[in-house]
């Protein structure tokens, strides 16, 4: 059996608590043979920049390089909001996504039956929801030059950030979830503000370009980003996949994820280049942030932790059958009442941290 090597990023807060969760099951199929997965840790964000001053080492992205696969747990935290802008823990971050070129963020926002109660939104309107955000990740106004802050005297000063995209920018990223669109319900809706930005414009034309050449079959609608955010409260179950640049994805997925509840159920993967069929150093995280308030408490959700690595295991190991394990499972134990203090209700079971990944994994045991 090949083996797959995993780079461990634990991080901040509550992301080294959720990452050990994944850690039981990782262990279990690797003792029944199922996968052959090899871990190894290191620091990044906060806990980094304690031991090394920086937000993430030199050698820590040329080992994420070298690996299958990268799984990320949390970073950043009040203790460490008052560095410099280049040396705060999001850094180390944002590096990982730059130097894997990390150009494809995936997330999720799937509505669970058991918690539909979580929602804001009326159960009528969500049930069933099943929603994938493809945002571009290593573009757009996140990377764009010139950028900084200008002082322009007498008290006065200007802040300048780019908003820059290139055609293969937009068509790599484009042809993602044209490829992910085949494999639902072959409708994508691609998001921008061309009516006001000619970056907006660009994007439009070059998607509507690459799906009139190479998707045909695919069902390409436009939406300008402003109506997309309303649409998701007003009407969620309209999209199956958006397609938006980086701000936008930004905004447009945590809105969507807060349709379902809780950012504490929520995975990511960022996705680059396609190898054999994988996709090549993935980096796979939960949405939440780090939660220092709760760290070390044993009351962190890990289930996005653990669907994070379920989607690690679809695209970068190419297990879908086992991906569905892990999910069905998850599922099984929140159809079985149990929940962290995030999600409880009434009827409900509470457990912590790590009772919740003790029984997931008891779960997916049973299937083998």
């Amino acid at each position: 059996m090949d083996e797959n090597k995993i780079l461990v990023l634990s991080g901040d807060g509550v992301g080294p608590e959720a990452v050990d969760e994944v850690k039981k099951i990782i262990n279990f199929f690797n003792k029944k043979k199922i996968l052959n997965i090899a871990i190894e840790e290191d620091l990044v964000g906060g806990a980094c920049i304690d031991e090394h001053n920086v937000p993430i080492k030199d050698e820590t992205i040329e080992n994420a390089k070298k690996s299958d696969a990268v799984l990320l747990g949390a970073v950043g935290g009040p203790k460490w909001d008052n560095l410099p802008f280049d040396k705060r823990p999001e850094q180390g971050l944002l590096r990982l996504r730059s130097d894997l070129e990390l150009f494809a963020n995936l997330r999720p926002a799937i509505s669970f039956d058991p918690l539909i109660h979580a929602s804001s939104l009326k159960p009528e309107i969500i049930k069933g929801l099943d929603i994938l955000i493809v945002r571009e990740l290593t573009g757009g106004v996140y990377f764009g030059k010139p950028r900084g802050i200008e002082d322009l005297g007498n008290g006065q000063r200007r802040g300048i950030n780019t908003q820059v995209y290139t055609t293969d920018e937009i068509k790599r990223v484009a042809q993602v979830a044209f490829e992910l669109a085949k494999k639902r319900k072959k409708i994508l809706t691609s998001v921008e503000k061309s009516n006001v930005m000619e970056s907006g414009k660009l994007w439009k034309e070059e998607v509507e370009k690459l799906g009139k050449i190479k998707y045909p079959n695919i069902d390409l609608k436009h939406m300008y980003a402003d109506n997309c955010a309303m649409q998701l409260i007003r009407n969620p179950k309209q999209f199956d996949i958006i397609l938006t640049d980086n701000l936008f994805g930004d905004l447009l997925s945590d809105a969507a994820a807060m349709l379902t509840g809780s950012l504490g159920m929520l995975p990511s993967a960022s996705l680059g280049k396609i190898n054999n069929g994988n996709y090549s150093s993935g980096l796979y995280e939960p949405v939440h942030g780090s939660a220092p308030d709760i760290a070390g408490k044993n009351i962190a959700n890990p289930i996005a932790t653990i669907l994070s690595f379920s989607m690690m295991v679809f695209y970068s190991f190419n297990n879908q059958n086992l991906s569905k394990i892990i999910d069905k499972s998850v599922k099984k134990v929140l159809d079985n009442g149990f929940r962290t203090e995030d999600i409880m209700d009434k009827e409900s079971k509470k457990v912590g941290t790590k009772e919740m990944g003790d029984l997931i994994t008891k779960e997916i045991e049973k299937n083998f």
